[in-house]
């Protein structure tokens, strides 16, 4: 693995996440999303949600923590109490360049993300993520996250796609 850190990010880092967001997006989700929903997918677009919701930090409870590498950002993770429980952490997403998939980065990443919700106080974690998605099921699995039984139905692009809901414990 190349050399990487993790921080909090910063708004001036919004466009960089942004760029992650959306390549991460194009190649994980092909074959599952619509693909002309991919294909409309532009940084430029997405930078200022980014902005937005980095502003909104409040730090280690809710953030966005970013990975980065001598080339810059290749990974970000966003966070914040679940809506349905706010004693529960939710990561809302956790997204790296593909060219770094396979290298550990995705897996520190992780742990920061869980040692930032610890000193938070938080002691459960959720996310969701795309039945179909087998990668990243693969992925959560090997990090200790489990199927809970919850499940909804996601309408992204156009698609009726199914998300199922994972728990793990924070510490």
């Amino acid at each position: 693995m190349t050399a990487m850190q993790t921080r909090q990010a910063w708004l001036d880092d919004a466009s960089a996440v942004a760029g992650v967001y959306v390549r991460s997006w194009q190649a994980a989700f092909a074959g599952l999303v619509p693909q002309h929903y991919l294909d409309a997918m532009d940084p430029s677009h997405e930078e200022s949600e980014w902005k937005t919701r980095i502003a909104e930090t409040r730090w280690p409870s809710s953030g966005v923590l970013v990975a980065e590498t001598e080339a810059g950002i290749v990974g970000f993770a966003g966070f914040g109490s679940s809506q349905e429980t706010p004693a529960i952490a939710e990561i809302g997403t956790l997204y790296a360049m593909p060219e770094v998939w396979g290298t550990g980065i995705g897996k520190h990443l992780m742990l920061a993300t869980l040692t930032t919700l610890a000193q938070a106080d938080y002691t459960q974690a959720t996310l969701w993520v795309l039945e179909d998605n087998e990668r990243a099921r693969r992925f959560y699995e090997a990090a200790g996250w489990r199927a809970d039984g919850a499940a909804v139905e996601d309408t992204t692009g156009g698609a009726s796609l199914n998300k199922l809901r994972y728990r793990r414990p924070v510490g």
